[in-house]
């Protein structure tokens, strides 16, 4: 696949400064192949990369495809306990990362400057099978059962083609990576599609609060024309950080977590352009298959637009699809996975007749533009009525006192499950929860009110930024056990 990028193509490290160009990478895939196979890593075997160099992880995941092995990217900060329980699911021949416990072959992370100083290969191909597996990620976590999404090659390359048909080349220019770098939103949608469009790929994963406070900076000392994040990233922004002084970003997507339509205003006054995307894409089609630009039309919560390639439907109670009204949202697209890794039932389950059930609940209008509603699992039964949670959240997030908002239920003896959720309030509110379910009873319809609510300094998030609403209703009981005074 290294093959395929153009020779225009770069990678600058923010962190350290460096730059590297593309003949300069392919000497250092090259390097990092020879380094594997020497390794034992064969074609169709399994590696794990988990590690903190950007640039290695890059590396090390081209390396990986030129002998047709495959790449389980997961997060550098695995516990031993969840690194045993990947290892059990996943089985990889190979350890790359930057601990070694005995439990597979282990192998250092690649060197972002190993094999710089060798000429480019004369033959860049793989000759692997094009619909053999290339990449795992995983979707649900890595303490209780893995689920492994698994990529081939060519489900991979139809998602960046599509990618950069529906990306202007002057916007991808100068792009900018802030998201970790083993999901679909940080890999593909910020890194390989940049690569594979010949732009310069700039690379600040994780940058913490302090690398956000900094952003309007970072963004002025490398002319970034492009980035994408997920909506908890811009709440710290707009807090922390004042906009970019020269006015180089072109277009902004937002994605991985609903989007409010205050946020989204908010977001294209700071950095100075309409075109800011909300991106509709899961892992298991490989990163973005629709959104809406502000540009082109007035923002709502959760309106994602239309498809990029292949359709939107909604699956009905009657089991039917229907391109109009509400139910869970079915798509068909280029660049869906082959299945989820030793799971046929599960698989079958979401893949059925070439559309794959995407487990979100949406609604389609009359001019075929999805809408977001919330995740079918997110969904609180509040005696029989169905009420999302990420519902709850942006009703909430219109107060003026409230930051953010994660919705929960939580065991109801007379309802089955009743409303709950965790706020976080702006510096130096008085506003109190009694406060806030009062005026909640002036704006949403009252099977929605939130029956308790905390007032939390942060809400827990998992490694990709997204709100837990598992643990805050484990917090929110541990809150409650502890006896007053």
């Amino acid at each position: 696949m290294f093959a395929n990028i153009p020779d225009s193509a770069c990678i600058i490290d923010a962190r350290s400064g460096e730059s590297f160009t593309r003949t300069a990478l392919a000497s250092a895939v090259r390097n990092r192949a020879e380094a594997l196979l020497a390794a034992g890593i064969r074609t169709g075997d399994r590696a794990a990369v988990a590690h903190g160099s950007p640039v290695g992880v890059l590396i090390d995941l081209f390396a990986l495809w030129r002998i047709g092995a495959v790449a389980v990217l997961l997060s550098k900060t695995l516990t031993a306990s969840e690194r045993a329980n990947v290892v059990s699911a996943i089985r990889p021949s190979l350890w790359i990362g930057d601990i070694d416990d005995g439990l597979v072959r282990h192998l250092p992370p690649a060197s972002a400057t190993s094999g710089m100083a060798l000429l480019a290969p004369t033959d860049e191909r793989d000759n692997s099978d094009p619909d053999a597996p290339a990449l795992i990620l995983m979707t649900s976590g890595t303490t209780a059962t893995p689920k492994g999404v698994v990529h081939t090659r060519r489900s991979l390359m139809a998602r960046i083609a599509l990618n950069i048909a529906h990306i202007p080349a002057v916007d991808l220019a100068r792009s900018l990576s802030l998201l970790p770098m083993h999901f679909g939103h940080g890999l593909i949608g910020n890194c390989l599609t940049p690569l594979f469009a010949g732009a310069t790929l700039v690379l600040s994963p994780d940058p913490g609060a302090i690398g956000l406070a900094r952003l309007g900076a970072l963004l002025d000392a490398q002319r970034i024309t492009f980035m994408s994040s997920v909506p908890s990233l811009w709440r710290i922004v707009l807090k922390t950080s004042s906009p970019a002084e020269r006015g180089t970003l072109r277009r902004v997507h937002v994605g991985s977590a609903p989007l409010s339509a205050e946020l989204w205003q908010a977001i294209a006054a700071w950095a100075r352009t309409r075109h800011v995307v909300n991106m509709y894409g899961i892992t298991e089609t490989a990163n973005w298959i629709g959104g809406h630009d502000l540009a082109e039309g007035l923002p709502a919560d959760g309106l994602v637009g239309r498809p990029w390639c292949g359709a939107f439907r909604v699956l009905r109670e009657d089991g039917t699809l229907a391109g109009q009204g509400r139910g869970e949202v079915a798509v068909s697209t280029p660049g869906v996975m082959t299945g989820y890794l030793d799971q046929p039932d599960l698989t079958a389950s979401v893949l059925r007749s070439g559309w794959f059930l995407t487990g979100d609940s949406g609604e389609i209008d009359a001019e075929g533009r999805l809408k977001i509603v919330g995740r079918l699992k997110h969904e609180i039964n509040r005696g029989g009525i169905k009420i999302p949670a990420e519902e709850i959240d942006l009703l909430l997030e219109r107060h003026p006192d409230v930051i953010e908002a994660c919705a929960f239920a939580l065991p109801d003896p007379i309802s089955g499950e009743t409303v709950a959720a965790g706020v976080v309030m702006r510096a130096g509110s008085t506003l109190s929860a009694a406060d806030l379910r009062a005026w909640c009873r002036s704006v949403i319809r009252a099977e929605a009110v939130p029956e308790h609510i905390a007032v939390l300094a942060e809400l827990p998030r998992n490694e990709r930024g997204k709100l837990d609403r598992r643990r805050m209703a484990s917090t929110f009981e541990a809150m409650r056990a502890v006896p007053a005074g």
